[in-house]
């Protein structure tokens, strides 16, 4: 399985109206040619299928997974690649990428494999930072978003160029040092606790973007593509997406809020949460849990819970970020309001935990023969 031909990428949209596209890093949407990035919008790719702890050196799943392949456009070039050498490389194909088509729109999707575990980072970085191997993974990606914005800088594009810098989930807690901090939110990677779901999202378009604003409002990573489309002046895809529109937070504006509600789906098709922002209810699940575990050491993860039967609550997420105290029976009607949101989720997607097939769910992209 993977990626649906029906589906439209980021790519797919900006090359309507010209766009140069291409993706560096990590993809994770299927490993057959039909489900690579130069079959959904992408000019070029340069980076691997999947995670790159899905190797024979898995810590725990060692004869399950093979060799990795590193694959320039929809063909595979090298088996078991040098991971140290990731950051650096993709960071200069995008440069390279940037360079070739800086006279022209250009996309760059750049998914560094790293910081995931198994953590590895070149002899330029080896030992530079004061807290370890992870440190110095973290510096060598903080060089290599400096060596793209130098580059936007060199060629004069930096004032009309739009970069976000954000992440895909929080981390995997269990892995100790080689895994970063939640700040104090609960759980982990793999949770629909803040811990999981909440990451760092950093933006910079001069003269568009104000200066040194921090956001409070709720946004996704799947608003980036109706975002995109609304600045270049591309039609949204023909088919019903999720994202929304947040240009109008990004340009400062305070009365602007464009995301009034989110749904915390996880596993299979698991409706675990719902959010308006303020308020977050939790809905009872089986999930996964750190807490109680000792965290591993050096790239050997610690124990977890994958199926801890959680009870549901509501949460005051501007008074308690943490999640740690369930004001459920002093708000009945914010629950009722939240359950009606859950209701309408499981009505459109479906939620396998309640048996809700959903009247919208749409089918993953599969195998040709």
């Amino acid at each position: 399985m993977g990626i649906s031909s029906e589906e439209e990428t980021i790519a797919q949209v900006l090359r309507k109206k010209g766009y140069a596209t291409a993706a560096f890093g990590k993809w994770h949407l299927g490993v057959q040619k039909q489900f690579l990035p130069t079959h959904h919008g992408f000019d070029e790719f340069f980076g691997i299928p999947y995670s790159h702890d899905m190797w024979p050196n898995h810590p725990t799943s060692k004869k399950y997974y093979p060799p990795l392949p590193l694959i320039e456009g929809d063909s595979i070039i090298e088996r078991g690649p040098d991971i140290t050498q990731f950051t650096t490389e993709f960071t200069e194909r995008a440069i390279g990428f940037i360079r070739k088509n800086q006279s022209k729109p250009f996309f760059v999707y750049l998914a560094h494999p790293l910081p995931h575990v198994p953590l590895a980072v070149s002899d330029k970085f080896k030992g530079k930072s004061q807290q370890g191997l992870y440190g110095d993974v973290m510096e060598e990606i903080d060089w290599s978003i400096g060596q793209i914005l130098q580059t936007l800088k060199d060629l004069k594009l930096d004032e009309n160029t739009l970069v976000i810098f954000t992440s895909d989930n929080g981390p995997w807690i269990n892995y100790g040092n080689h895994a970063g901090s939640t700040g104090g939110l609960r759980e982990g990677k793999g949770t629909s606790f803040e811990g999981g779901q909440r990451v760092p999202c950093l933006m910079r378009w001069k003269g568009t973007i104000p200066e040194g604003i921090v956001c409070n409002k709720m946004i996704s990573g799947i608003d980036i593509l109706p975002t995109l489309a609304a600045i270049s002046g591309a039609p949204l895809p023909e088919k019903r997406i999720d994202g929304v529109n947040i240009l109008p937070l990004m340009k400062g504006d305070p009365n602007a809020n464009p995301r009034q509600s989110f749904y915390y789906y996880y596993r299979r098709n698991n409706l675990e949460a719902v959010s308006n922002g303020q308020w977050k209810l939790v809905l009872p699940h089986p999930g996964r849990t750190y807490i109680g575990f000792q965290p591993g050491k050096d790239g050997q993860p610690g124990m977890r819970n994958e199926n801890f039967d959680f009870q549901g609550g509501l949460y005051d997420l501007r008074r308690d970020p943490g999640e740690r105290y369930d004001v459920s029976d002093s708000n009945p009607e914010i629950v009722e309001q939240l359950n009606k949101i859950a209701n309408e989720a499981r009505e459109d997607l479906g939620d396998e935990l309640t048996g809700f097939p959903g009247k919208n769910r749409r089918e993953p992209g599969r195998l040709k023969n």
